[in-house]
Formats: C-alpha cells, structure tokens, sequence
C-alpha cells in the first residue's frame, strides 16, 4: 500500500497540482495587496475619501466609527465595504486566469497538418507533384491540379 501511495504521489497530474496550489496562493497574496493597496485607495479618495474596509452596516444599538470598533465589541454587522474589496479581487483573478487559460489553450492547439505537395499518379502509383502534368516515372500524361 505505501508503494502504491508511493507512485501516486510523485505521478505528475499531482505534482503539478500542488505546484499550482502554491503557486496561486501566492499569486492570490499579489492581487489582494492590488486591490487593497493600489487600486482601492484611489477609488476611495475619488469617492469623497471612503475607505472601504470601514463600510459596514451595524445591526447592533449601539453606534460604533470603525468596523474594527464594532468587531471588538461582537456587535453584528453587515460588512458590505469587505465584499466589495473581495468582489474586485475575485474579477481581477479570474481575469488574469481566463488570459492564462486563453494563453494556454492557443499554445496546445496543434496546427493542422499541411497539405502534402504530392499525388500519386493513377497509372503507376508513385508519388509526383501536385503540378506535373507527365509522370517522371512511367511518363503517363496527368492533369496537374493547383
């Protein structure tokens, strides 16, 4: 059993599976620190200064300034200024993995086959450009084809 496990484990399908998952994971770290370092901070001053990691809206009675205050205190809250961040995160992700995907995909396509520049001549069998019009072998009259 230890030999089977053995030989699944170092199979390529998942070595490139745990490559993958580490790899994304610290991709995953680049594009939050995009979002919430880069591209949140400027959206927020464009709209009046809004720092969206303190949208929120309390459930509580009590009133709280931060959402931090308010998660201190245990108080419910819906944080909708988060999702928004985690909204941007995701289309920003899955963008960059569609392109990688599309990437990929153009790179496997195998190109067709290219169209042989010989025929076989119907009088002898051998193999004769698509142009000749006279058999170099039996000298036999073929129609050249274009």
């Amino acid at each position: 059993m230890w030999k089977e496990f053995k030989e699944f484990i170092m199979r390529g399908s998942v070595m490139d599976l745990a490559i993958g998952v580490i790899i994304g994971g610290a991709f995953g770290k680049i594009v939050s620190s995009l979002v919430d370092d880069i591209l949140m901070p400027p959206i927020g001053l464009l709209l009046g200064g809004v720092n969206f990691n303190n949208l929120f809206v309390n459930l509580g009675k009590t009133k709280y300034e931060t959402l931090a205050q308010a998660q201190e205190a245990g108080a419910p809250t819906i944080n909708y200024g988060l999702f928004i961040n985690n909204l941007i995160y995701f289309v920003i992700l899955a963008f960059i993995i569609f392109l990688l995907v599309k990437t990929l995909n153009r790179m496997s396509k195998k190109q067709a086959p290219a169209e042989p520049d010989t025929r076989e001549c119907p009088r002898c069998l051998s193999q004769i450009s698509k142009k000749a019009d006279r058999c170099p072998h039996c000298t036999s009259e073929v129609t050249p084809l274009s």
